[in-house]
């Protein structure tokens, strides 16, 4: 209960404050509602689900490769571009007959004999 009554008292100063610069009274009062409403509209719920939000991020964030995924991920390149060269023209072309799936298929199994 005693939360309201300070944003109220809050938007009232504010609303003065406003006055005082010289903005007139009634643009002031709209001003001084806009800046206190928001904030006493925003229950708890919404702030336990930012925190949330921001918490999964962090999470992502700090999350770090593995040796393995790293080197296998190192061999997928290397194989793809064997691959590429192997299914191309020097023009850059594919082969006649050939397609993206047959190199993709190609460095698959060139990554495997690595």
């Amino acid at each position: 209960m005693a939360e309201p009554t300070i944003a109220g008292a809050l938007c009232g100063v504010i609303e003065k404050a406003l006055i005082e610069k010289g903005v007139d009274p009634t643009l002031a009062k709209a001003l001084a509602l806009k800046a206190c409403v928001p904030a006493l509209e925003a229950a708890p719920g919404e702030i336990k689900r930012q925190a949330k939000k921001s918490a999964f991020k962090m999470k992502q964030r700090a999350k770090s490769v593995t040796r393995a995924k790293r080197s296998a991920d190192r061999k997928l390149s290397m194989a793809f571009k064997e691959a590429n060269q192997k299914l191309r023209t020097k023009s850059g072309k594919l082969r006649k007959g050939k397609t993206q799936s047959d190199v993709a298929r190609m460095a698959q199994r060139l990554r495997k004999k690595m």
